[in-house]
């Protein structure tokens, strides 16, 4: 591991599961991300491109501020500080797409969607409808595996107050357009947790070359859309978030019928007749 840990992890430096290389290219722009991205022919580059991006300043600043002065709970580990890539097998058949990493989870631990709350409930959900091999997820390298199984963000860093602006979402468009062109193969189930996720989702399946219904399917918890006949089904999930879940808006077994379904669309994870 390179020296100073208050500073973002170089990639090739030895963190678990870093995609990336000292000779990855590094996308400074908008237009370079869309080069960078179409230019991948397989998930384990894009995942490696998208880990080392740095087109939107005020992101970049805040992920890697949020990396030096750390919540104090986690005062003494060396947080990731960088984009966090998707993460999942390349033959997946269901994909997850949430907003962004959290600022002391994912941009922490370098895994999305780990090591904060939302993290717990969503893979402690995968984990009983048979899509993770472990109920929770704390650090990249802890042996958890998806079956199956993708996550994305519609952006990769994480933002301040949780709230990327229009611009840093469609900067960071081609990273998602691209694993859904590579994807496309298997995917069969598309679960997205949350609103800005599910609009953001539309733009990057036209891009992708997904046919989709228009107008645009409003969002909400549990409404299914399947696209073309030889397309994945999307379905919608309020996200688990610290707000949502203390306030009963998603409970436990509301994860588990969309992901469930998710699942059973996709021909994986555990029957529902055989959970415990």
């Amino acid at each position: 591991m390179d020296g100073d840990d208050r500073t973002p992890v170089r990639p090739g430096t030895g963190w678990p599961e870093d995609p990336a290389r000292a000779t990855t290219p590094v996308a400074t722009t908008p237009d370079r991300v869309r080069t960078l991205a179409a230019d991948c022919g397989e998930l384990a580059e894009l995942d490696a491109r998208t880990s080392v991006c740095r087109a939107c300043p005020r992101l970049v600043t805040w992920r890697e501020e949020v990396a030096a002065t750390r919540r104090a709970a986690f005062a003494r580990e060396r947080y990731w500080g960088r984009p966090v890539p998707s993460w999942g097998p390349p033959d997946a058949r269901v994909l997850l797409v949430g907003l962004a990493p959290a600022a002391h989870g994912g941009n922490r631990t370098g895994r999305i969607f780990t090591g904060d709350r939302s993290g717990d409930w969503l893979f402690a959900s995968l984990h009983r409808v048979g899509l993770a091999d472990r109920p929770t997820s704390v650090a990249a390298g802890d042996g958890q595996r998806l079956r199956a199984t993708r996550v994305v963000a519609a952006v990769h860093c994480a933002p301040p107050a949780n709230k990327p602006t229009p611009a840093e979402r469609d900067a960071c468009r081609p990273w998602l357009v691209r694993d859904l062109e590579l994807l496309r193969p298997t995917l069969r189930a598309i679960v997205v947790l949350g609103g800005f996720g599910w609009a953001a989702l539309w733009p990057a399946l036209a891009a992708a070359g997904y046919l989709a219904p228009r107008p645009r399917p409003r969002f909400g918890h549990a409404v299914s859309v399947p696209l073309d006949p030889a397309g994945p089904t999307v379905l919608g999930c309020y996200h688990p978030s610290q707000q949502n879940t203390f306030t009963g808006r998603v409970t436990g077994p509301m994860l588990d019928a969309v992901l469930g379904r998710a699942a059973a669309i996709a021909g994986v994870g555990i029957p529902l007749d055989r959970r415990g």
